[in-house]
């Protein structure tokens, strides 16, 4: 898991202050996660939704409102203020490079993202968590201390156990908003997620948003979790239906059409995700390279090192294998351990290779196996010359094919089997 600072500045020019979730899967989408009334972007709901939508593949910013948290201005615009600032938040990560595709709301932040999708083209689907039908649900909770109250005079508010300062534009604001009328004109797929118990926002508010939503729109029960999404387990349910949800809707980065064949032996490419990783594409299939998190990556598969050293034991497992095979030799079975010394100013880069052969072979099979791994061909490639030339990828594959195939690398390893028979039979 990897989290980045990420702020950007609202309507306004103030900063707000937001974190960037990814995982260690590739990130196949982004989003942008809104928080509920008066929270910030650690609460339990926007912590631990962001980070179990990363582990599913879907980067997601989530911000302090402004005046909220760690960001700046006065608190008390009203949902047209929130609004803002989600826009605001989209169009920021759009000019970074990752265009959310996805809103995500919890309570009074789903209000808020039911309202900025329509600014949004790019935004595909929404998805709501305990979300109010109307936006003067809020008012239930701060509208007696600010009933006749001075245009431009903010009184204080408490609000959860927190003081806040409203003012009668905050009353008038929220009360300006037709949110039936929004919902019905999102032209967006829409997720309704609404606990049955919940008693901060009731289940009513999730009928209202769900009949008044045209389709796509599904709903689903979050059974007996409380309105905060204060139990783990809770949060991860709701964002793994999230991300299953919009995987239909926001579509897939990754997803170039058909992959095509590398044009040389394997292909490795970015993949958005974390700060090194890659996808490895051979003809067989594909896996993920990177670097672990203490140096910055996500850690989600092997390192380039990593792989190098898989190379030697493989091949050394291979050519072992084959050279016994020929014998008639009762090896049981291969076992290769590689390390990696890097190079310093004294010595060159050296690998430790430990090898096992299981029970069966007697102690001069075990050498003579021995012998072989050191005459493997990558071994060889490694220890004696090798040469790498650079050019820029071609757009269509040349005519010579691959220029190393699996026949070539087999041929290599009966070659080295046949070399060690000559100098000196069993």
């Amino acid at each position: 898991m990897t989290a980045v600072d990420f702020d950007f500045t609202n309507a306004a020019g103030r900063r707000l202050t937001g974190v960037l979730e990814t995982g260690p899967a590739p990130v196949r989408a982004w989003a942008v996660f809104a928080h509920c009334f008066t929270c910030d972007k650690t609460s339990l709901a926007a912590t631990r939704v962001s980070r179990a939508l990363a582990d599913h593949g879907i980067g997601v910013l989530r911000f302090d409102f402004t005046g909220l948290g760690e960001s700046q201005g006065e608190f008390g615009r009203g949902l047209s203020g929130d609004v803002q600032d989600v826009v605001c938040a989209a169009r920021a990560m759009e000019a970074a490079g990752r265009t959310p595709r996805l809103l995500i709301g919890h309570s009074f932040g789903g209000a808020a993202v039911l309202a900025a999708a329509g600014a949004l083209e790019a935004v595909a689907a929404v998805a709501v968590i305990g979300t109010p039908f109307d936006a003067e649900h809020v008012l239930a909770h701060v509208g007696p201390a600010l009933e006749g109250v001075a245009p431009g005079r903010r009184v204080p508010v408490s609000i959860a156990g927190r003081e806040f300062e409203l003012g009668a534009d905050f009353v008038a604001d929220i009360r300006s908003h037709n949110q039936r009328d929004r919902i019905a004109g999102l032209k967006r797929a829409l997720l309704i997620l609404h606990s049955p118990v919940d008693e901060i926002v009731s289940i009513d508010n999730a009928s209202g948003i769900f009949q008044a939503a045209r389709h796509p729109k599904s709903f689903v029960s979050l059974d007996d979790a409380n309105h905060l999404l204060t139990r783990k387990a809770d949060a991860d349910y709701a964002a793994g239906v999230i991300a299953a949800w919009a995987a239909r809707y926001v579509g897939d980065l990754a997803d170039q059409g058909e992959v095509s064949p590398p044009l040389q032996g394997l292909r490795v490419e970015e993949t958005g995700g974390g700060k090194f990783q890659v996808r490895v594409t051979t003809a067989s299939g594909g896996f993920l390279a990177d670097e672990p998190a203490s140096v910055g990556g996500l850690g989600s598969g092997p390192t380039p090192y990593d792989l190098l050293g898989a190379g030697l034991g493989a091949c050394t497992a291979m050519t072992c294998r084959l050279y016994a095979d020929r014998k008639g030799w009762p090896l049981e079975r291969v076992v290769v351990e590689v390390g990696h010394v890097a190079k310093t100013a004294s010595a060159p880069d050296h690998f430790t290779r430990y090898i096992g052969f299981g029970r069966g072979l007697d102690d001069e099979q075990q050498a003579r196996l021995l012998e072989i791994a050191d005459r493997c061909p990558v071994h060889r490639t490694l220890t004696e010359s090798a040469t790498v030339s650079t050019e820029t990828l071609p757009e269509r594959r040349p005519d010579d094919g691959p220029p190393d195939s699996p026949a070539d690398h087999l041929q290599r390893m009966q070659d080295t089997c046949n070399e060690l028979d000559r100098t000196g039979a069993d």
